[in-house]
């Protein structure tokens, strides 16, 4: 009798581990996302003149973009599809070498934009293209906004 109850909690102990490095992982990765989002923010405003332009905040944003996009694509391995509060649709695991492109894609627009904006006359164009990549990810790969 005491075996089956050992084996018993082996697998809930096991299933709880598994169940808790998925929540860690998909807290990883909204981590991740969250620093660029935060830092996209005030560019944001910035490219819709809600902002004064500030080459320095433009440039920290992309700086935060570059380190930060290369780390989230093993943040998605298959066994964190559900879990924790993840937004992440199922299609990123069906189609997951153009989703793990999409963040190297994200990285070089961003490089990209780092020497290309200079000032407040070359912002618009280079920063378009960057936050389009974020935009294509998410309208695609990320469950709708409530």
């Amino acid at each position: 009798m005491r075996r089956p109850l050992l084996v018993l909690a082996a697998v809930v102990l096991g299933a709880t581990a598994v169940s808790a490095q998925n929540v860690t992982i998909i807290k990883e990765r909204q981590d991740h996302l969250k620093k660029m989002g935060d830092a996209v923010k005030p560019v944001g405003a910035m490219f819709k003149g809600e902002a004064d332009f500030d080459l320095a905040k433009v440039q920290a944003a992309l700086k935060v973009i570059q380190a930060n996009a290369p780390q989230l694509p093993p943040l998605f391995p298959d066994d964190s599809k559900t879990g924790g509060d993840t937004e992440a649709l199922p299609k990123i695991w069906e189609n997951k070498a153009d989703f793990e492109g999409r963040f190297q894609k994200l990285a070089d627009a961003a490089k990209a934009a780092e020497s290309t904006i200079t000032d407040e006359e070359s912002f618009p164009d280079a920063w378009k293209t960057v936050v389009g990549n974020c935009g294509g990810c998410h309208k695609q790969y990320r469950k709708p906004k409530s």
